[in-house]
């Protein structure tokens, strides 16, 4: 080799290197087209900033010998490097189905640690774009070892660095807990899959006879199991809500998200938001038309938008600074909390307190939803975690109750109690233990069955009641509110407030780590 003149060597490193951009063979390649996919270097072209791609371990080939793999194309399956997303460093791997079926070996999850390490050590943010067959059968517990790797990443990178999943393709056994354990999940209709066990074991092994779309689609997932975070009617347009994404989030937990110059005016009063309440108090409403008057241009990216509906999040800006979104959704099920809004909710408010996002808590929420579906199904355990979320978190937090604020629901829903740095109400607010016509039936419950006209001393006992219990004046009078404003001044007092709490520091006692009710 080292008597070989270099232009030689140079031939032979550039035949080498098409051969790896190659991908598998013409008729892979096609069937993978075919499918309306694009391959493993398409994605990550079409993902990153051009030209700014760069590889790693490209010439990489597995070692497995004598276990039928014959061949041994560079790469193994699982294109791996870094680049930049609107100028911003990101760390990639995209596994090739048309390679192995994207089968991951001992090669394969050696490049996707060292790529791992790399983003963890610089602090950038992992995307993973997956598209593959599982585990590889021919390595065995090769293979499984390797997965363990990526499992264990995944869990040391958790709050360190945004951790990003786009499912691509199939996503089988083993294979879907490493997307489960990052911060986003990504799917395409009619193209992704994710199933622990697939349709045809299922039905040998309880019966059951079900779609692969069924089982685990990405409808299925982002409407049903709510694994899914976010879905894209095609691969393109999934890329393209992930650079969107990226905008929002820092690249570690050690930095802010980035910051755009406004072309919204922070001062700008939001009079429309008079009209959009109704004036009944158990009318729905819809709670996005409040955020995207409030917020920058109007613009929210929901996150699950598809899954426990009764519960909003997501991300957009105020003043050009990122800032996280929860609030109650009253036209599903009057905005109530169940098991799915709070684990939904508890989520998403980790992630932010994590990468150092602001949170908003708009409030209009009649209680937990009652049923003994909900009880045996765990809602105790359940509503703790956004209970436990929201008081752990040190990031910046604003309430703004709308309307309803009752009972527990109310102190979970971000409220001062529980950590927010500012409360203030509309003076449409209702901030009471239970609804006037509930607490009417406890409290006055001996007097309407003595009464001569039950029905109109019931309806004379909640207008006492609502006046008197359920307004904001008693919790302004307490300091539970700092203050009653004008639905108008909403988007200036939070900008205010944000440009306060910009400095916010809060530290929390040493520990190993708390133990969420999970």
């Amino acid at each position: 080799m080292s008597g070989r003149p270099l232009k030689e060597l140079l031939e032979d490193l550039a035949e080498r290197k098409e051969a790896a951009r190659r991908a598998g063979s013409p008729r892979s390649v096609e069937r993978q087209h075919a499918r309306g996919k694009m391959l493993a270097r398409e994605r990550i072209d079409y993902l990153l900033d051009d030209e700014s791609f760069q590889e790693t371990d490209m010439l990489a080939r597995h070692r497995a010998e004598g276990v039928g793999l014959d061949d041994r194309p560079y790469t193994d399956g699982v294109v791996t490097g870094w680049g930049t997303v609107d100028g911003r460093k990101v760390f990639v791997f995209s596994q090739d189905f048309t390679v192995f079926g994207g089968a991951l070996g001992e090669v394969f999850a050696e490049k996707i640690h060292k790529v791992m390490d790399l983003a963890a050590s610089v602090g950038a943010p992992l995307i993973g774009l997956n598209d593959g067959a599982g585990a590889r059968i021919q390595e065995g517990v090769v293979s499984l070892a390797g997965y363990g790797g990526i499992f264990r990443r995944n869990v040391a990178c958790s709050g360190v660095i945004p951790q990003i999943s786009v499912i691509l393709g199939p996503c089988a056994g083993g294979a879907v807990y490493s997307p489960a354990l990052t911060d986003f999940i990504f799917m395409v209709r009619e193209t992704s899959h994710m199933f622990i066990t697939g349709p045809d074991v299922v039905k040998t092994v309880t019966g059951e006879e079900v779609t692969l779309e069924e089982l685990g689609g990405a409808m299925t997932h982002a409407g049903k199991s709510g694994v899914a975070s976010f879905v894209a009617p095609d691969e393109r347009a999934c890329l393209d809500a992930v650079r969107e994404l990226l905008s929002f989030l820092p690249a570690n937990n050690l930095e802010v998200p980035p910051w755009f110059a406004p072309d919204d005016d922070p001062a700008r009063r939001c009079p429309e938001l008079v009209d959009l309440l109704p004036d009944g108090a158990a009318t729905p409403y819809d709670m996005l038309e409040v955020v995207e008057v409030v917020v920058d241009d109007g613009h929210f990216v929901e996150y699950h938008p598809h899954w426990a509906r009764s519960l909003v999040c997501g991300f957009a800006r105020l003043d050009g600074h990122v800032v996280g979104v929860v609030a109650n959704q009253p036209e599903v099920l009057g905005g109530v909390l169940d098991i799915e809004s709070s684990e939904k909710g508890a989520r998403f408010v980790r992630t932010c307190d994590a990468f150092n996002i602001p949170l908003i808590t708009f409030v209009d929420v009649p209680g937990f939803l009652p049923g003994v579906g909900q009880e045996h199904g765990g809602i105790i355990r359940h509503g703790a975690k956004l209970l436990y979320a929201y008081s752990e978190a040190t990031v910046p937090s604003i309430q703004v109750i709308i309307r309803k604020a009752y009972g527990g629901a109310y102190v979970v829903m971000g409220s001062k109690s529980v950590g927010a740095d500012l409360a203030y109400a509309w003076p449409s607010a209702e901030l009471a233990v239970m609804s006037p016509q509930g607490a009417v039936e406890i409290v006055h419950r001996r007097e309407l069955a003595a009464a001569a006209d039950p029905v109109a001393r019931r309806a004379e006992l909640v207008e006492e009641y609502a006046e008197r219990e359920a307004n904001p004046w008693v919790a302004a009078e307490r300091g539970y509110l700092d203050d009653v404003i004008d639905p108008a001044d909403t988007r200036v007092k939070l900008v205010a407030g944000l440009e306060m709490l910009r400095t916010k520091r809060e530290e929390r006692p040493p520990r190993k780590h708390g133990n969420v009710p999970l």
